[in-house]
């Protein structure tokens, strides 16, 4: 057994997993969630910018004291889009490396679609033409079996995109479900499984509230996306902040994300989806759990030159 700490750091959250691995079994010790917004700006200009990196580095800095007050062995981080989208990603990647003693991998969206399937795929065997749906920040992984694809739509670039207005227009709205559509691929889907906070946030709605063993295995209908989505379309910023089963610093960019999620199932004419908890977090602690042991070093390349 190999007790390991994995972190996901992706566009609009930064997240913790300790957990104990032992025969591609995963138990959970502690699990942790920070809106850190790594990419804000993003999209736009193509660098992490100095405030998102000292939230996450904030953030780091608890998780790095959490790992080692349970043990932790092993330590991964990955990251996603907005690492991969910025100029100074990689640097920021080695300043991690060498601040915090994590061990860091870059995944393409091929690789995070591979290491999601990894994690929803303990303790079950995803059957031909089940869908994994991972709605995240700047991009989305739709996989099969069989295939898997990365498209840049995700639910912090679509809102810097398309949703200026406070709440969205019907137009803006429009807008950005169009967006989705555009890039869906024609895929032959039976079922879906969907993963990542914005679904997990849409089942606590529906569910009045987040709790964890009644959200995973939740499904998620078509209809009460359609519902969920026109609802938190329809609330000013101030107002979804307040709503029972949504975490206040994901209402800002909740309704870009509810569309994702809305269109994929109009799509792929889906009558719902499960949710599940298992996902990338899962998938990087099983990789966690095969790393060598650390080496000291030098410096990874480009550490403390990312900003």
């Amino acid at each position: 057994m190999t007790r390991v700490a994995a972190v996901d750091l992706g566009t609009n959250s930064t997240r913790l997993l300790v957990a104990d691995v032992e025969d591609g079994r995963v138990e959970e010790l502690d699990r942790e969630t920070v809106i850190t917004r790594l990419g804000e700006g993003v999209d736009r200009r193509r660098r992490l910018l100095p405030e998102p990196i000292a939230r996450v580095r904030n953030t780091l800095t608890d998780f790095r004291r959490r790992a080692e007050e349970l043990g932790a062995e092993r330590t991964l981080l990955v990251a996603t889009s907005a690492v991969r989208d910025a100029e100074n990603g990689e640097a920021f990647l080695g300043e991690i490396e060498w601040s915090y003693g994590f061990d860091t991998e870059l995944l393409s969206g091929d690789e995070e679609a591979a290491m999601t399937l990894r994690g929803a795929s303990v303790g079950r065997e995803l059957g031909p033409g089940t869908l994994l749906l991972d709605v995240g920040g700047g991009s989305t992984e739709l996989t099969l079996p069989d295939f898997r694809v990365s498209l840049d739509v995700g639910s912090v670039r679509l809102t810097e995109r398309f949703l200026a207005s406070d709440p969205p227009t019907s137009e803006e709205l429009a807008a950005c479900r169009e967006a989705v559509r555009a890039v869906l691929p024609d895929l032959d889907v039976r079922h879906a499984i969907g993963v990542a906070g914005t679904i997990t946030t849409i089942a606590a709605l529906e569910l009045g509230g987040y709790h964890r063993d009644r959200v995973h295995g939740h499904r998620i209908t078509r209809e009460a996306a359609e519902r969920q989505l026109e609802r938190l379309a329809s609330l000013p910023l101030e107002e979804r902040r307040e709503l029972p089963g949504l975490e206040g610093a994901r209402a800002p960019v909740i309704v870009a994300g509810a569309a994702i999620v809305a269109e994929a199932l109009r799509f792929f004419a889906l009558d719902e989806l499960e949710v599940s908890e298992h996902d990338l977090l899962t998938g990087a602690a099983l990789a966690a759990a095969e790393l060598p042991e650390r080496e000291e070093g030098d410096a990874p390349p480009g550490a403390y030159t990312c900003c």
